[in-house]
C-alpha cells in the first residue's frame, strides 16, 4: 500500500502567472509549479486577461505540482489572487468578456470626473480607499457606457481569487478583503447602501456575491473540478483573502502595527491596524482582513517589477539572465552616477503613495557619460525610493518583512535596507500561496487558530542590515528624488496629452 503524504495546496493567481504550491503541514515547500498568463494591452489604457486562461493555468500548475509528490494527500485548498478589476459572468456562469484588470486605465478620464463631482469622495468615505481607474465601481460605469450589452448580460462579478475558487467548488462568494475594493463599508464590514445610492449604481448591486468569513470553508472540491485536476472530490476549499492580505498572513504580519512589503508586479507597503481608527493617512488603500474590525493600510503602486522588465528590454538585455543583469547594476556606484529614476511606469498612472492618472516614469541627471549599468541600478534605486516614501508615511520604523519576486534580488533587498535605514527580513518568494495555505488550514479545522497556523507554517528569513555610510548618502538622494518628482508632477498632464 502506497504511503500518503498530507499536504496543503496553496494557489496564488497573480497578474502575469498562476502558482500552485504544495506545503507540508510544517510549512516546507514540497512542490511548486508556475504558468504564465497573458495580459493584453491596447490603446486607451486597456489591460485584460482571459478568465478561462486563468483557470487553465490553475489546472496546469496543480497537476504539475501533484506530479512532483506521488501519494500527495491534499487535506485543504487555499486560493489567493490579484484584486480589483471587473471579472463578469453571465447567467450561465460563463465570462461575458475578458477580465479588465486592476491595472486597466481606460476609466482614467472618468476618475477625474468623479473627483470633481464628489463621487470619488463617496467611494473613499465608505471603503477607506482612494478611487483609481482599476476599481470596480468606476470600471462598471465605464463599461456600462462603452459596452452596455455586456453589462446588461452580466449576472455576477467574481474577482480573480473568487473566480478560481468558483471553478473549484461551484460556490459563489467573496470575502471582506476583496470586497473592500468594491462597495464594502470597511467600518461596518458590509456592502454600503449609501455608496450605491451616491454613485447611482443601485441596479448593479445584483452583480455582487455574498461576503463570507475568509477563514471559513466556501465549499468542497466539486466532481467536475476533481476530475479535471486528478484529485478526489470533497476536499475543503477556504473562502480566502486577496493577495495583499494573504501575503501579510504568509509573512506572519497578523498582529496590530506590523509592517510588510510585497515587491512584485506592484510594490505594496502595508501595516496592520486594529481598526480604521489607526490609519496613518487618508490616501492609503484600506483592506478589511476578516478578523473583526482589523484592517490593513497599504500603499500599492501601479508598477513594481515591470519597471525592471522594461529597462532590461530597453537596454536589449532580454537574452541575459537576471544574475547577469544584476551584476551589471551592482557594479555601478551607489546613486547610479547621479541618475535618478521615477518609477511610475504604468500606462494607467499611479495610485500610491499618491493618486495621479497622468503619472509617468522618467530619468533625471543623465549625461553622455552615463553607463548602462548606472541606468539599470537607477531603476532598482527608484523603486526603493518609492517604497521608502510609503514606509515613512505609514510610520514604520522597525525591521521590515519583505517578499515577492523582486525580493529574490539580494541587490534590491540591500538597497532597500540602505535607503530606508531599516533592517530588511526576506521570506521565501511564495508567501501569497503560503498565506492561502495557512488560511486553508484554519478554515478546514486542521489547526485551532490563525496564530497557531502562522507559527507552524513560518518560513526561514534572510536579514539585510543597512550600511550607515550608504544610508547617509541615500538620505540626501531621497530628498532630491522627492523634489524632482514633485516638480515633474506639474507637467504630467501635458506629457500625457502629448502621448495620446
Amino acid at each position: 500500500m502506497t504511503d500518503r503524504t498530507p499536504v496543503v495546496l496553496g494557489i496564488d493567481a497573480g497578474t502575469t502567472s498562476v502558482k500552485s504550491v504544495l506545503f507540508s503541514p510544517d510549512g516546507g515547500i514540497l512542490a511548486l509549479a508556475r504558468y504564465s498568463v497573458a495580459v493584453t494591452r491596447e490603446d486607451g489604457g486597456v489591460a485584460e486577461s482571459d478568465m478561462d486562461e486563468v483557470w487553465r493555468a490553475t489546472v496546469h500548475t496543480i497537476r504539475e505540482a501533484l506530479a512532483e509528490v506521488p501519494g500527495a494527500d491534499v487535506v485543504a485548498i487555499g486560493v489567493t489572487g490579484q484584486g480589483d478589476g471587473a471579472w463578469l459572468l453571465d447567467a450561465d456562469d460563463r465570462p461575458v468578456r475578458s477580465a479588465a484588470l486592476w491595472m486597466d486605465g481606460r476609466a482614467g478620464d472618468r476618475v477625474r470626473g468623479w473627483f470633481e463631482d464628489g463621487r470619488a469622495r463617496a467611494v473613499h468615505e465608505a471603503t477607506g480607499s482612494p478611487l483609481f481607474a482599476g476599481a470596480l465601481p468606476v470600471l462598471l460605469a465605464e463599461l456600462a457606457e462603452t459596452e452596455p450589452e455586456i453589462v446588461g448580460r452580466a449576472a455576477l462579478h467574481l474577482n480573480c481569487k473568487d473566480w478560481v475558487r468558483f471553478r473549484l467548488t461551484g460556490e459563489k462568494a467573496t470575502d471582506p478583503s476583496e470586497a473592500s475594493r468594491t462597495y464594502l463599508d470597511t467600518q461596518e464590514i458590509g456592502y454600503s447602501d449609501r455608496l450605491f445610492a451616491e454613485l447611482g449604481q443601485e441596479e448593479l448591486r445584483r452583480l455582487l456575491p455574498p461576503v463570507q468569513d475568509p477563514y471559513s470553508v466556501a465549499g468542497t472540491l466539486s466532481d467536475p473540478a476533481a476530475r479535471e485536476l486528478g484529485l478526489p472530490a470533497g476536499i475543503p476549499v477556504a473562502v480566502g483573502l486577496v493577495d495583499t492580505v494573504a501575503s501579510a498572513v504568509g509573512l506572519g504580519a497578523v498582529e496590530a502595527e506590523t509592517g510588510f512589503i510585497v515587491l512584485g508586479t506592484t510594490g505594496t507597503v502595508g501595516v496592520t491596524h486594529a481598526s480604521r481608527d489607526g490609519l496613518k493617512t487618508d490616501f492609503g488603500i484600506t483592506l478589511a482582513t476578516g478578523r473583526g474590525t482589523q484592517v490593513i493600510e497599504a500603499f500599492s503602486t501601479m508598477s513594481g517589477t515591470p519597471n525592471l522588465d522594461w529597462v532590461r528590454a530597453t537596454l536589449r538585455l532580454e537574452d541575459a539572465d537576471w544574475r547577469t543583469v544584476e551584476r551589471s547594476a551592482a557594479a555601478a556606484p551607489r546613486g547610479s552616477g547621479g541618475v535618478l529614476y521615477l518609477p511610475y511606469g504604468s500606462p494607467s498612472g499611479e495610485r500610491a503613495p499618491f493618486v495621479d492618472p497622468d503619472a509617468s516614469a522618467s530619468w533625471h541627471g543623465m549625461s553622455v557619460t552615463t553607463t548602462p549599468g548606472e541606468l539599470l541600478r537607477s531603476v532598482y534605486e527608484g523603486l526603493v525610493h518609492s517604497l521608502t516614501e510609503s514606509l515613512d508615511l505609514l510610520e514604520l520604523r522597525g525591521p521590515i518583512a519583505v517578499c515577492g519576486g523582486g525580493s529574490d534580488s539580494d541587490l534590491m533587498c540591500q538597497i532597500l535596507a540602505d535607503v530606508s535605514g531599516r533592517p530588511v527580513r526576506r521570506g521565501d518568494a511564495e508567501v501569497g500561496a503560503r498565506g492561502a495555505a495557512i488560511v486553508a488550514l484554519v478554515a478546514s479545522g486542521q489547526v485551532p487558530d490563525l496564530e497557531t497556523a502562522v507559527e507552524r507554517m513560518s518560513s526561514g528569513t534572510t536579514t539585510f542590515e543597512p550600511d550607515p555610510d550608504a544610508h547617509a548618502y541615500y538620505a540626501a538622494a531621497h530628498r532630491v528624488f522627492l523634489d524632482i518628482r514633485d516638480s515633474a508632477r506639474a507637467q504630467w498632464e501635458a506629457l500625457r496629452a502629448l502621448r495620446s
